[in-house]
């Protein structure tokens, strides 16, 4: 049976979705602020923290700065999963679907963060926190804080004294640290800018084989088969003037002996009887 590209999409949304809730509510129910972990020695560790902003843990200063935040996240989800369905239903590229996809998965991922952890756990501060406690959440309605947990501190070092602005200061690669969501949403606009990035060029452009160029074709067509009788008829017949006055000369010349009808060998027969 056959697997419609609408359903593999819907798949891969939830999945990355699960996946991303499963593991961020384990860090919060599991670890403190601060809490890490090493993965891969120093260079693959999780590390938990919690942002009031965008990805990668960049934040937008302020109350009012983190509920803007959340409303315009919730309007760019929305626009994102009407242009999502609306490329399923035109038959657009599988890979170009799954890019949207990631980048709204990503997005509705870190928006369930700033929607609903304020009011469903309760701080992280120095202790593990509680899921459902009974002195309600941290935090009201879209002012939760996003869960972050991979960090890959790569790359360490100083930077030296004639570098300018952060001479002596340290130097990690990669310092951002960021959740699944995140991830999703990088991948996927990468996916875009490498492999479907003149796609947008393309659509809603008209089909440069349209209909203009078929009337042409239909014209000399139809001049082609145009039967010859029909030229014939409406070109009009020029008229020799010499020839007329050779034909009145020669009417003139007869005699009117030539034009008296002479009697047939049967009539002489009979008259003779």
């Amino acid at each position: 049976m056959k697997i419609s590209k609408g359903k593999i999409i819907l798949i891969i949304i939830l999945a990355i979705l699960i996946i991303d809730q499963v593991l961020k509510f384990w860090i919060k129910t599991n670890m403190a602020l601060g809490d890490e972990f090493r993965i891969l020695g120093d260079w693959f560790i999780i590390h938990f923290v919690e942002n009031n902003g965008m990805a990668f843990g960049f934040e937008f200063a302020g109350e009012y700065g983190k509920m803007f935040l959340s409303i315009f996240r919730i309007i760019a989800v929305t626009v994102i999963g009407w242009y999502l369905v609306r490329m399923i239903r035109k038959n657009e590229p599988f890979g170009f679907l799954v890019s949207v996809a990631l980048i709204f998965t990503g997005a509705l991922g870190n928006i369930i963060d700033s929607a609903f952890y304020g009011m469903l756990f309760d701080h992280s501060y120095g202790q593990v926190a509680a899921f459902l406690p009974e002195g309600g959440g941290y935090n009201t309605f879209l002012h939760g804080k996003v869960v972050d947990m991979f960090y890959f501190p790569i790359i360490t070092g100083t930077y030296p004294d004639w570098f300018p602005f952060w001479a002596g200061n340290e130097f990690i690669f990669f310092r951002p640290v960021f959740n699944i969501a995140d991830s999703s949403i990088t991948v996927g606009i990468f996916m875009i800018l490498l492999f479907y990035r003149n796609h947008f060029d393309h659509e809603g452009k008209p089909d440069k084989t349209g209909d203009s160029e078929i009337p042409v074709m239909n014209t000399e067509a139809e001049e082609n088969e145009a039967p010859v009788e029909e030229a014939l008829i409406d070109e009009p017949v020029e008229k020799d003037p010499d020839a007329e006055n050779v034909i009145k000369e020669e009417e003139k010349s007869k005699s009117p002996e030539d034009i008296t009808e002479k009697p047939s060998e049967q009539d002489k027969n009979g008259s003779a009887v």
